[in-house]
This record gives C-alpha cells, structure tokens and sequence, in this order.
C-alpha cells in the first residue's frame, strides 16, 4: 500500500487543541513521509496563532502544506457559488487517506467525489480521527467501522490514546533526541528565555530559579498555587503565555490586567508574560521548564514528551464527564509513582481540576520535584514503546487495506 496524498478536515471548536493536533500530524505527515498534504481549517486566525507565517487567505502554501479556508456552514447551504472552498474537490483530486478530525463532517460533495472513486474500485482511506481517550472503553472502539448509509464508504474510527490497542500519540520521528541535546545544553535555555524577552537578575539570585511554565484555562485554583510560589524559599520564575488564566494571575497578585511582557514580583515570586507561542517554541519552553502546568489535549501530549513533571487541566465539561477521563489518566500515570508522590500528585491534580476537592499541599509537590523528575522521563520513554500515532496509523491502514 502506498499512501502519497492526505487530506485534513479540521473545525476548530474551541481554543487550540483542534487545529494544534491537525497542523503537528499534517506537518509530521509531509516531512517525515514526504506526503502531499492539504489541510482544510475553518478558523484561519486559530492556525495563524500557532504559525505566525499563516495569513487570512482562501488559499495558501504553509511548509510544503496546502491549507484552505474551509467553510462548512456555506458548504452545507445551497448557494449559487458551487464551491465554497476554492480546493479542487474531484474525484481525480479525491486523497488517498481522508482524516476527518474530531468528527467535523467532510462536505458532502467531497463524499461524493469519495463514493464516485469507490466505483473505480479503490475506496480512499477514510478516518474518523478521534480525541484523547484514556478509558478503557477506547481499546474496543479503536479501529472500529461505519458505513455510509447512502452509497456504502466505510470510515473507520482512529483513536489516540495510552493503550498499546488505541493509536498512540503525535510524536514526530526525533523529537526525543531534539529534547535531549536540548536539554543536555543549559544554554539552549538562556537563549529561549532571551529571546522571548526573559530577564532573570542574576545579580540579587544566586541560584537559578525555579522555572515554571502555566498555561490554563480560567481556574481559582491559581491563587493558592501562586501563594505558595511567593513564599518559597528558593526563587521562582512563572512564565504565563496568554491566555485565558491572565485575569485570574492577576486577581491573585492583586495587580492591573496583566499582558504580555508585564514581570511582577511578589515575595520570591516572579511572574512573566509571554506571548502566545508557536508550536516549536512552545515545545522548547515545556522543556526548559521544571514543572509545566498544561491544559487541553496538544500541550498536554506535548509536556509528556518533554519529560518533566506536569499538572493537566483537562478540558471541562458541563456534565463533569471529563472528571472520568481524568482519573482514568491518573490511574495509569501514578501506577509507576512511588507511593507518597503519588499521593501528592492525584491530591494537586484533582485540586487543579475540581476546586472543591481537597486542598493540596503545593509546597510538598514542589520539593518533590527532583523524585518526580526521574519518573516523568521513564514515563515519557514507557509511551514511545506504543510507537508514535502517524506511523501506527500508517501500520493500521496497512493491516485494513483491501
């Protein structure tokens, strides 16, 4: 089997997350297996904040990726422009491996095109690219097919997930050596820091700081966080990208809204601003940083791979359904943590996610950090042992050819 064209489809419900994992897999894609990539995005200015070189344009060529501006609403509407999106969407132009992400719903004339290639007698791939799972549940509905009840495509549901039965996670071919030599050079650091406009006064600290990445969506929890960060004895630099935890740190520290480039001070705290990172610069950040506080589902992937401790808020969900998720994470994460550290880490991460829990004792976690650095690595090593999910979706499209 050979697979030389994909096509994403990707709708960005809300933040980042959609479109973060859509650019990673589609870049990964075309430089690691040299495929022809066109990703179709219906919020341009979601993608330009994760690649600063995207313009609002209908059409456009980003690192050897074509990207359109995909509208489905006006793809669902009969209208007398028959092609709301300027891609080409003939049967001849139809990609071997369609990816619907997160069930966005391909446009119906794409279908079309699909179904009138299914009669020449090969079916395109056709995958259902699911969210995270981290249930159990996951292992039994990865893989599984759907047929389309009008002209019979088969598309089959893609799961990432920790399971060796689901699909793995996004991890491009060196990312782990990049993080290493990274890593192995303090430098590297400094030099992130610098040009991100970080100014650590070494002259008043004889010691590095504590660096801290914390990047959430609006959460109380923070203030008790940022308390215990003003009062540790050793210093602290806490590096906030925008976001939407802004107001909440600035409630906290008791200042003006805060944006970026702004450094406070309080006690032996010091909290900066930065800008809202690309992706390759915030992959550098996450392995800069001796604890990253994540949120979503890409930084929360991301900060795995970094190899350091890490607290996740996980998107939240009106009907709390996202706690289940959760603790399904946390069962298997901690199951490899010494007894006491796991203990601290269920305590602060139910804490950061549910604030009616059980207040955490921050200041133990922290002096922990050395024990739970050991384990963060072993963790992030245990889940390369699944593959990364391109090349297992590859295999898996492999095994169901026809």
């Amino acid at each position: 089997m050979s697979i030389q064209r994909c096509d994403i489809f990707c709708t960005v419900i809300d933040n980042f997350g959609d479109i973060g994992v859509c650019w990673r897999l589609a870049r990964q894609l075309q430089q690691q297996y040299q495929m022809q990539v066109r990703l179709f995005v219906d919020e341009l200015q979601a993608l330009q904040m994760l690649c600063p070189q995207a313009a609002l344009l209908p059409y456009q060529q980003l690192e050897q990726i074509d990207v359109y501006h995909w509208q489905p609403a006006a793809e669902q509407q009969q209208t007398t422009d028959p092609t709301p999106c300027s891609a080409d969407f003939s049967p001849e132009a139809i990609a071997d491996l369609v990816i619907e992400a997160f069930a966005c719903e391909l446009p119906a004339r794409y279908i079309d095109a699909m179904a009138t290639v299914a009669t020449r007698g090969k079916q395109p791939h056709w995958l259902n690219l699911e969210y995270l799972a981290t249930e159990d549940w996951a292992d039994d509905c990865h893989g599984l097919t759907s047929m389309h009840p009008a002209n019979g495509l088969r598309k089959q549901f893609y799961f990432p997930g920790f399971s060796p039965r689901t699909g793995g996670l996004l991890c491009e071919a060196n990312l782990l050596n990049e993080r290493d030599t990274w890593q192995a050079d303090p430098q590297q650091r400094a030099t992130l820091l610098q040009r991100l406009g970080v100014e650590w006064d070494t002259s008043t600290n004889q010691r590095d700081p504590l660096l801290i990445s914390l990047f959430a969506y609006q959460n109380p929890a923070v203030a008790a966080l940022l308390q215990t960060l003003s009062m540790s004895t050793n210093p602290v630099l806490c590096l906030v990208p925008e976001g939407k935890i802004l107001p909440q740190v600035a409630t906290a520290l008791g200042c003006a809204p805060l944006r970026r480039g702004d450094c406070l001070q309080q006690g032996n705290l010091t909290v900066q601003v930065l800008p809202f990172l690309e992706q390759r610069d915030y992959d550098q950040l996450l392995w800069s940083c001796d604890l990253n506080l994540v949120r979503g589902e890409d930084s929360f992937v991301r900060a795995q791979w970094a190899g350091r401790p890490l607290i996740w808020q996980i998107y939240p969900q009106a009907d709390d359904a996202h706690l289940d998720k959760l603790e399904a994470f946390l069962q298997r994460y901690s199951q490899t943590l010494p007894p006491a550290l796991a203990t601290q880490v269920l305590t602060c991460w139910r804490a950061w996610n549910q604030p009616d829990s059980a207040h955490p004792d921050w200041a133990a976690l922290l002096a922990a950090l050395a024990d739970w650095q050991h384990d963060a690595r072993r963790w992030a090593e245990t889940l390369l042992k699944q593959g990364d999910l391109a090349a297992n979706m590859l295999q898996f499209l492999q095994n169901h050819s026809d």
